[in-house]
């Protein structure tokens, strides 16, 4: 429906990824609110750039830029870290005005296992919203699905 301006009013679009992993949830927990460590070892090399904590390192209170090859060009965030459920949900808020939100969602599965979720939620802003809205997601899944698979691997590596 259209705004009083008569731009039309953009939909927010959101992209997720689920993995069970063979580790225990607070291990898992532990290594994606590591932002020195932890964190950075999921994260696909060939996307991720610069990850840099300004701030904090460890969950609620970090704040952290790195740049994110997409398209050819590196697209740089700084986002703030907050724990909303601490050991079980951790979300990066973009600070640079994407207004992307990012959550990582831990639930354990007994005592060996969790079930993890990334899920990432912004309202596209570019000139054409449809590319955005087709490419992002299919880029941003495949991404998430690697992070996940990094993930266990480092969760399982510590066993």
């Amino acid at each position: 429906m259209p705004e009083a301006t008569g731009v039309p009013r953009r939909r927010p679009i959101w992209v997720t990824a689920t993995r069970l992993v063979p580790a225990p949830a607070k291990r898992v927990y532990a290594i994606l609110a590591d932002y020195h460590d932890g964190h950075p070892q999921i994260l696909p090399a060939r996307i991720f750039r610069d990850v840099c904590v300004e701030t904090g390192g460890r969950g609620e209170g970090t704040v952290l830029r790195f740049g994110m090859k997409v398209f050819g060009a590196v697209k740089r965030f700084r986002a703030a870290v907050v724990e909303p459920e601490p050991g079980r949900v951790l979300v990066e808020r973009d600070l640079g005005g994407t207004g992307s939100v990012t959550t990582f969602t831990v639930n354990p599965v007994g005592s060996a296992h969790a079930n993890v979720t990334i899920e990432t939620a912004w309202t596209p802003r570019g000139p054409v919203p449809i590319l955005e809205r087709v490419l992002a997601p299919i880029l941003l899944k495949r991404i998430y699905a690697e992070e996940l698979l990094n993930l266990e691997k480092v969760a399982t590596d510590r066993l």
